[in-house]
């Protein structure tokens, strides 16, 4: 079977799988810094709607990390204890699962556009006009991204983390190709603004999936994905399996949106540039967090071929030497946002009271830059042990703690007491974390993970 994670040195092959992955959630920041840096010509308010349509993708995201996630570790797992049969069944039903979830994804988000947006109270009309247009059409061909996930998902299982790269990479140069485009207008292209964001999105996306299926199909390689039937019925064996490791991380990440959706709607009460602050924020900290769960997701693979071959001192191993890498990552970007704020600010803001909210923002929430860099390695780390259930509970306990921080916070020094309530919480998760893992692969409970 290609990809075989179980031999050969440890970081040199957790490395060789880590790197295009950490390439292509790089490519992945890029994708939304791009939209952001043009979205950005048009002013803050379009910049806020745009952050309420995106909420929606996220959480769609979390949804979509069911068959990604389920269907990942299982094959892996399949793949180290060499049942190529099996893994070829879990992959078939996470791709089905995949398809179908999107699809019905997008026709609530397209019957539920209005109560959606509604949700936020946006205030600024032209902020919720953009807020509808871009979930119509982000949320309405979602079922491109979850596709792409759960195939990127797949092809890593069995150790392939290079045609993920490529596809991305080529559907990066489309996106940036079509941003200007579309939203600035350029020839006979009118100006679409929000819409034509949404649009190279969503173009970029499907040139994505259509890549990764390609390969499968054109390629001799032995691959889990050949083959697979679309409209066969799902053997309750294989939807049980992915159900029972893909729930609790769907679970985990929808929780983790919606967390964010109400800590959204508390800092609208601050205007427009509070709102775009966050939003834009967030793309800027993808370049930890992206990062830092692509090299999540190869140790996942990793330590799910490595655990179902029963080599355990691997899985310890590949462990330590993931932790050490993303956390100097993290390190390096808290000093960037402590250090230098305005410089960052000013690539995205172009009115006075929005470059004054976004350096507060970048600043505080630097300091758990490093923490939220090991936090996701270690959720990728526990994931592939199997134990995406425990990773919900602890995720979703602390994550929730967020909301009445906030208000606590908020209530006292405003706008920045929310910002401190995302910071102070993720370094609390990071070390609970890190704390976690090592107490369950201690030597003398390894054997009974």
């Amino acid at each position: 079977m290609e990809g075989n994670l179980t031999k050969g040195p440890i970081l040199k092959t957790l490395t060789k799988l880590a790197i295009p992955i950490m390439a292509s959630s790089f490519l992945g920041t890029l994708y939304n810094i791009t939209d952001m840096a043009w979205i950005g010509l048009l002013g803050s308010r379009a910049v806020a709607g745009v952050g309420v349509g995106g909420m929606f993708t996220w959480l769609s995201q979390g949804l979509a990390s069911m068959a990604r996630m389920g269907g990942q570790v299982q094959v892996a797992q399949c793949i180290g204890r060499g049942d190529r049969e099996k893994a070829h069944g879990f992959a078939q039903a996470a791709v089905q699962l995949a398809a179908a979830m999107g699809m019905v994804y997008a026709i609530l988000s397209l019957v539920f556009t209005k109560q959606m947006v509604g949700f936020f109270q946006l205030t600024d009309a032209e902020a919720h006009a953009a807020a509808m247009s871009y979930t119509r059409i982000a949320c309405g061909l979602i079922v491109f991204s979850f596709m792409t996930l759960t195939l990127t998902g797949l092809y890593t299982a069995q150790g392939d983390s290079k045609t993920p790269f490529l596809a991305n990479l080529i559907g990066l140069v489309t996106n940036m190709i079509l941003d200007p485009v579309l939203i600035l207008g350029s020839g006979p292209f009118p100006k679409l603004g929000v819409i034509g964001a949404a649009i190279a999105t969503v173009m970029a996306q499907a040139i994505v999936m259509s890549i990764m299926v390609l390969a499968i199909i054109v390629r001799k390689k032995e691959n889990v994905l050949k083959g697979i039937k679309l409209l066969a019925k799902i053997p309750e064996e294989y939807l049980s399996g992915i159900c029972r490791i893909g729930i609790p991380t769907a679970i985990q990440g929808m929780a983790y949106c919606a967390i964010s959706m109400v800590l959204t709607r508390m800092v609208s009460g601050y205007g427009a540039e509070a709102v775009a602050t966050q939003r834009v924020g967030g793309q800027i900290e993808s370049i930890s967090w992206n990062t830092a769960d692509g090299f999540a997701a190869a140790l996942n693979a990793f330590i799910a071929q490595n655990y179902g071959a029963g080599k355990n001192d691997r899985v310890r191993k590949g462990y330590k030497a993931a932790l050490w890498t993303v956390g100097v990552w993290g390190v390096l970007i808290s000093l960037a946002f402590i250090c230098f704020p305005n410089a960052i600010a000013d690539i995205f803001f172009h009115e006075p009271k929005a470059i004054e909210t976004a350096v507060g923002y970048l600043v505080i929430i630097g300091f758990s830059e490093a923490f939220m860099c090991v936090e996701l390695t270690t959720v990728g780390a526990l994931s592939g042990l199997g134990r995406t259930r425990l990773c919900s509970i602890i995720s979703i306990t602390f994550t929730s703690a967020r909301i009445p921080l906030a208000i606590i916070l908020g209530g006292m020094i405003g706008l920045s007491g929310i910002w401190w309530a995302l910071s102070v919480t993720s370094i609390v998760k990071g070390i609970i974390f890190t704390c976690t893992f090592l107490w369950i692969t201690r030597k003398r409970q390894v054997n009974k993970i």
